[in-house]
């Protein structure tokens, strides 16, 4: 199983583990079968770290419905990263699983992520909305982006089950800070681009950290998997996150 020395080398280290399954779908059904394997040996061995399957899922209804039942039942996930772009009525069979972590897409670590994620959108009742809460009043003006109004409606509308998350990019601090301004203390972010994509975690932390100096996940993926040492590198990782947290 190719995970299982990683699994090994970082247990005690991490606070969960995320797996991609384009690169296990990209081999076919061999690729599924080891998918299916590590969740396995991670549910078997070491049952308190939650596995999130970043598989940004979104469909009508009815396909999520397959898509949950797979993630879900088949994996035994606990989480999943999904797509808000066909509305909250279509990405329901995945909320309503009230003890599973749904991790929404909002501001993403990719080059070009602002091409629709930084357009300006008028949603009326979200600027009225905005003005009643006191940290918001900076945002009620006569537009929002985008990635903005995803985080006002996941935050305040979508988690009725208190299961939901954000994907936060940590190569745009500035957006990170203004996405926890908007969500408060209650949402955690899962935020990919510290390594191989250039974030800043310094800067990533004092954006993004809660009043409690809480609610991020840090991904780090390449940075760990394809290291010399993936054991003293993901130590290093978890020693600047908890040394900044103090």
């Amino acid at each position: 199983m190719f995970n299982k020395p990683i699994i090994e080398a970082t247990h005690d280290l991490v606070c969960s583990y995320k797996l991609n399954t384009a690169f296990y779908e990209a081999i076919g059904y061999k690729g599924v079968e080891e998918l299916k394997k590590t969740c396995d040996y991670l549910k078997k061995k070491y049952p308190e770290i939650p596995i999130i399957i970043d598989a940004k899922r979104g469909d009508i209804g009815s396909t999520n419905s397959g898509y949950v039942q797979f993630i879900f039942t088949y994996l035994g996930a606990d989480a999943v990263t999904v797509q808000p772009y066909l509305g909250e009525e279509a990405i329901k069979p995945f909320l309503d699983y009230k003890d599973k972590g749904i991790i929404i897409l909002c501001r993403t670590s990719n080059k070009g992520a602002g091409e629709f994620q930084n357009l300006h959108v008028i949603p009326t009742e979200v600027e009225g909305s905005f003005k009643k809460i006191p940290r918001l009043t900076s945002f009620a003006r006569n537009d929002i982006k985008l990635y903005q109004y995803v985080a006002y409606q996941v935050s305040h509308k979508w988690n009725k089950n208190k299961n939901c998350l954000l994907v936060v990019g940590a190569t745009y601090p500035d957006e990170l800070r203004e996405v926890r301004k908007i969500t408060g203390d209650e949402i955690t972010f899962l935020v990919p681009g510290i390594g191989a994509q250039g974030g800043d975690l310094e800067a990533t932390l004092k954006a993004g950290l809660n009043s409690k100096k809480q609610g991020l996940i840090i991904n780090s993926s390449r940075g760990i998997i394809f290291a010399k040492n993936p054991r003293e590198e993901a130590k290093k990782l978890k020693e600047a996150i908890n040394n900044y947290r103090k």
